[in-house]
């Protein structure tokens, strides 16, 4: 039997050229170019370059995978700034490493363009109809299989469709989308744009086609509508504001912190404390004052509040001296593995312990990894144990925040959990440094503007470096801080009206949704191999 050549696997240059298009297009998409209207139209080169191919899976696989690498690379470059400055690695290593973590990372769009393909040979035109549920449950795949779906293409849409970065506008778009179906409903209003634009360039005469997808935006748009008018009706306007938030962003480094500059830096703490203290209490009379709680990020600080007298001594005082509350991140001990919680710790003004939330979703890699490699393979930033409990913090009056510490913006199931136990506010405690002043920055940001919709729960955003800012309900990015200076927010929050989003009730419904259309329609394709009667528009 004779082997194919690799040259049958190899797509035609029109084809490559399309898809590499595509991939720029979408790079363009997201920050800091944020262009975020082309992910509307910019996956068409790529679908039409899919159909080109669509004779065989093979070179669709190919394509998609294509797509991925220069995709991923665009937009997460910024990996490699860390091995580079703290590790010293060459940079040659650094983008070959970044090269291959990209390159296993396109599997997931690869696969969608061998579906589709395989869709566009059994249906014909059709496909293009089914494009978006594969895009989505591919995109899903990648999520559970990686534990990771950074930048999938919903969260393009962070600073755009729903209003601008910074501003506050009462528009309605598609991240209003995710209250309903999360992130993944936002990706699949997206490949449906691009889907129909694909249609009506390459099959305009396909009547019943055209139609159907209408009947698609017709869903996408009630939807929509729900999702606005359930928050309308929902979210409480005008309740009486009762604890405040402190926010610190204290720019520290992240190297060179000898125990001299490390003091020095956390006087430093205290000084921007107590001087918005200063300012926020002047609004009120003594009786008139609020809680307050202040709320330091996470940080190359290392705070170790259990295993050190001197810090425990330094937080009572501090939160005595001006009747505060204080969370902070901190390495706490877990005795049973004999490795370290990354924990958010809460001490009261009386300097005891409160609360403390122990990080359950560990940054691959960088805090935890997996187990088959743990022998052979280093964390880069510290080997930590997993937290399992959904401890929330109090922040006075019956207000109660699920925490967020930083990779854990990423997942949505994580704010929801949250919720569904009670919580009115999330806090996200987050330090970016280590990735310099790069898109990372907006595009962590981006996370949590979709954990605030999906949730209809403001996130009070606290980091290091930036961005820190005030996420309403909405995904309004409120009062953003700028990055890489000092900084201090002050906000206030109350008590929420108790209501869950449809997301809240009922989670990654839509994305799994997807996923079971795709697995049908494969299953229909290769059990019943006879080539349908009517194929539209071929």
């Amino acid at each position: 039997m004779k082997l194919p050549s690799l040259r049958s696997f190899i797509p035609e240059w029109k084809s490559l050229l399309l898809t590499v298009l595509s991939a720029v297009l979408l790079i363009l998409a997201f920050p800091d170019f944020d262009c975020w209207y082309l992910a509307w139209f910019g996956l068409v080169p790529l679908l039409w370059a899919i159909e080109r191919e669509s004779g065989s899976p093979a070179r669709s696989f190919v394509l998609g995978w294509l797509w991925g690498v220069v995709f991923f690379f665009g937009t997460c470059w910024w990996l490699a700034y860390a091995p580079i400055h703290y590790a010293a690695f060459p940079p040659l290593l650094a983008y070959f490493l970044l090269f291959c973590v990209t390159a296993v990372a396109a599997i997931f769009p690869g696969l969608f363009g061998l579906i589709t393909s395989i869709f566009l040979r059994r249906f014909g035109a059709w496909g293009f109809l089914l494009a978006p549920f594969v895009w989505t449950a591919t995109e899903f795949a990648r999520y559970w299989i990686t534990g990771n779906n950074w930048n999938a293409v919903g969260y393009s849409q962070a600073f755009g469709s729903a209003g601008s970065f910074g501003r506050d506008t009462d528009g309605i778009g598609f991240v209003e989308l995710a209250s309903v179906g999360g992130s993944a409903l936002v990706s699949f209003a997206c490949i449906s744009i691009n889907g129909f634009l694909v249609l009506v360039l390459t099959r305009p005469k396909s009547t019943r086609l055209v139609l159907s997808y209408l009947g698609l935006f017709l869903f996408l748009f009630g939807t929509l509508v729900y999702g606005a008018f359930f928050r309308i009706i929902t979210v409480s306007h005008g309740q009486p504001r009762r604890a405040d938030v402190l926010a610190i962003q204290p720019d520290v480094p992240m190297s060179g912190l000898s125990r001299e500059r490390w003091l020095e830096l956390r006087r430093k703490h205290v000084q921007l404390t107590e001087a918005a203290l200063r300012s926020l209490r002047w609004q009120f009379d003594i009786g008139d004052q609020r809680p307050t709680t202040v709320i330091f990020p996470e940080s190359p600080m290392n705070f170790a509040f259990e295993e050190d007298p001197e810090f425990q001594r330094f937080v009572s005082a501090f939160a005595a001296k001006n009747n505060v509350n204080v969370l902070f991140n901190s390495a706490e001990p877990d005795p049973e593995n004999k490795k370290y919680f990354n924990s958010a710790v809460l001490v009261g003004a009386d300097g005891s312990e409160i609360v403390q939330y122990d990080k359950i979703y560990l940054l691959p890699f960088g805090e935890s990894v997996p187990a088959p490699l743990q022998a052979i393979v280093p964390a880069f930033v510290g080997s930590f144990s997993y937290g399992k409990n959904y401890n929330m913090v109090p922040l006075g009056e019956g207000i109660n925040a699920g925490v967020m510490i930083c990779f854990e913006s990423h997942f949505g199931g994580h704010a929801r959990e949250f919720v569904k136990r009670g919580a009115d506010v999330m806090i996200e405690m987050t330090n970016d440094g280590y990735l310099g002043p790069t898109p990372v920055l907006r595009q962590h940001l981006a996370n949590a503007v979709f954990r605030a919709v999906e949730t209809g729960r403001p996130v009070l955003r606290v980091t290091n470096v930036g961005i820190t800012a005030y996420i309403d309900e909405r995904g309004e990015v409120v009062d953003p801080a700028d990055s890489y200076t000092e900084a201090t927010r002050v906000w206030s929050v109350s008590k929420s009206d108790g209501h869950q989003t449809f997301y809240v009730k009922y989670g990654d419904w839509f994305a799994w949704l997807c996923t079971l259309v795709t697995i049908a329609f494969l299953m229909y394709s290769y059990f019943r191999r006879r080539p349908l009667a009517e194929q539209p528009g071929r």
